[in-house]
């Protein structure tokens, strides 16, 4: 009789459910999951704390980071507040900053309950006209509010020829504050109206049926309602304002009027002997100032749920008749689009196809392009723009990696940093555009081996710069797709024996790749518009759209600057109408498959 020798079947892994072996190394005893984990944490750390702990770090030094030997020392502070003239400075940021926020709210928030809360004439075209930012940047808006409103202004002329004087000053922090306030309402406007969509019409029956008319329901139930998004955009509109630097400059510079950005322009890139040390100071008080709004903001909102009106059984809002007053509703709103928004950029396109632009004399008489064959003739300035276009495509798929790389990480891995990624993904909303421009020149020249000298200056500084600022849009346009996807897909991908990064590219990788388009959209748009970073990062090989008009501004050639900022909003409206069409039959194209 034969006797047959059974093996022993082998003992699975504890991290193979189904007996698979792994298939994959595990240096340091991790999976390439693990090791997916930490670099995505990793590298999403570096690009939030690289602009901030030079900062920091230069604050509390003698000497400048590129010179060794440097000591901890306080003194820096007690020259920023003693012998900088910063009071004043911190005084005309404080009534500039609040001065906006105020303004901003002013308009959104009627404009917001208006458009959707009452049957407003014109409704779906005021809805469509609010849009404008998303093309626009303040500093194209600054420049044509000066074309149109400005002391030698097309409309200031007239007005002065037709009455005497100008009853305006733009050079001014209340005319700084309007400027600003114009560009910014609509972002308070796009919150107050998602905010409104959602709500439920039921607790506006309920008043309805005690009696209440039209008004009594705005200014009772609706408006009171809209606490939680009026919060949350004048904390944001507040901290913009903080660190904006092109409205403040093209009207403070003239007249001496300094705000945090504008000193630290003044202090650092055109001061012939940088004070680094106040530099880092400064930078640290406005990066405090940002963080503490975002605390008060986070404390004023924690208790939000008492203002919740979406249910599950929530009833569609029906839109209120407010009788005559809705006409008065719809000019409200076409004199901040018109005055606003139109007469500026469509005067500075009329003034980038002319030589004069007054009203003594008909522009038509003065219309030529030599404006744009300026532009086009230097190579500096076609530079910038083919400079502006590479950043912001390599930037934008730079970013938009990222971001998917840690939505994925923080919400739908099991990795026990987790929150922090994203912590670290949104961090950069705190920190202004100028900080980043400061942090960023201060960690190169901390780089060792010479690094730092080999990217200062270059295309790789400016796209690292803005890419650090569009992170926090990339990864809040990619987080809430991920939130739809239902997690059982993650489970029967691991069920069948896939790791994480197999599940990713097999399953979710697919799932968020219209988020992934979307994200791609937006943070193109946005670094396109961006220019802050630039202004301490680039160099005169690597300038952008934005850092060019702030040269030519400067010089005095106001026809070129206008051709520039019409070059940008046609490249900008060129991409997002191309990006949509191509979105749009990809996604036919996958509903007819």
């Amino acid at each position: 009789m034969t006797v047959t020798a059974v093996k022993a079947a082998p003992k699975r892994p504890e991290s193979d459910p189904v007996g698979r072996p792994p298939r994959h190394r595990r240096p340091f005893g991790l999976g390439r999951e693990h090791l997916a984990y930490w670099a995505v944490l990793v590298v999403v750390a570096l690009f939030t704390l690289a602009p901030v702990v030079p900062t920091l770090v230069q604050s509390v030094r003698d000497r400048p980071l590129y010179e060794a030997g440097g000591l901890f020392t306080l003194d820096n502070y007690v020259r920023l507040f003693t012998e900088a003239d910063f009071a004043q400075v911190a005084l005309n940021t404080g009534l500039f900053a609040g001065l906006t926020t105020v303004l901003s709210l002013a308009f959104a928030v009627p404009m917001a309950v208006m458009v959707v809360r009452t049957r407003l004439p014109g409704g779906r075209l005021f809805a469509m006209g609010m849009q404008w930012p998303f093309f626009i940047s303040s500093l194209i808006l600054g420049f044509g509010w000066i074309t149109m409103y400005g002391p030698a202004g097309f409309v200031s002329v007239w007005v002065r020829d037709l009455v005497g004087t100008v009853p305006w000053n733009l050079y001014s922090i209340p005319g700084m504050a309007l400027t600003e306030a114009v560009a910014l309402a609509p972002i308070a406007y796009v919150f107050c109206a998602n905010a409104l969509r959602r709500s439920d019409a039921s607790l506006e029956s309920a008043a309805q049926v005690c009696g209440a008319g039209p008004l009594r329901v705005l200014f009772s139930v609706v408006i009171p309602m809209l606490r939680p998004p009026m919060v949350y955009s004048a904390i944001l509109v507040f901290s913009i304002s903080l660190e904006t630097l092109s409205v403040p400059l093209i009207y403070g510079q003239p007249v001496g009027i300094d705000v945090f950005s504008t000193f630290l322009y003044h202090n650092g890139l055109k001061s012939l002997h940088p004070d680094y040390g106040v530099m880092g100071a400064a930078s640290v008080l406005i990066l405090a100032l940002t963080v503490v709004a975002v605390l008060v903001q986070a404390k004023l909102l924690k208790n939000a749920q008492r203002f919740v009106s979406v249910r599950g059984k929530a009833t569609r809002p029906r839109r209120l008749d407010i009788g005559r007053l809705k006409w008065v509703g719809a000019a409200f709103i076409a004199v901040y689009l018109v005055f606003g928004a139109l007469i500026p950029l469509g005067g500075l396109a009329f003034r980038s196809f002319t030589l004069i632009f007054t009203p003594l004399q008909s522009p038509l008489k003065t219309l030529t392009m030599e404006n744009y064959e300026r532009i086009f003739s230097y190579a500096a300035y076609t530079q910038s723009i083919t400079n502006s276009i590479i950043v912001s495509a390599v930037g934008a798929v730079t970013v938009s990696v990222l971001a998917v790389a840690a939505v994925m990480v923080a919400r739908r891995s099991t990795f026990r940093y987790g929150r922090t990624v994203e912590y670290l993904s949104l961090a950069p909303q705190a920190m202004p555009g100028i900080i980043v421009g400061i942090g960023m020149f201060w960690a190169f020249a901390f780089l060792p081996f010479g690094l730092g000298g080999l990217i200062q200056g270059t295309l790789a500084a400016v796209i690292i710069g803005f890419s650090v600022r569009a992170l926090p849009s990339a990864f809040g346009s990619i987080a809430p797709s991920t939130m739809q996807i239902g997690t059982e897909l993650d489970s029967a991908a691991r069920v069948s024996g896939a790791d994480w990064i197999r599940t990713f590219w097999s399953v979710l990788g697919r799932l968020v790749t219209p988020a992934f388009g979307g994200a791609l959209i937006l943070t193109f748009v946005i670094i396109l518009k961006e220019y802050s970073p630039a202004v301490f990062l680039a160099s005169a090989d690597s300038n952008v759209i934005g850092t060019t008009m702030l040269e030519l501004w400067k010089q005095g050639n106001t026809g070129s600057v206008a051709a520039m900022a019409v070059l940008q909003i046609a490249i900008t409206v060129a991409f997002v109408g191309l990006a949509g069409l191509l979105m749009r039959n990809t996604k036919e194209g996958h509903e007819n498959a």
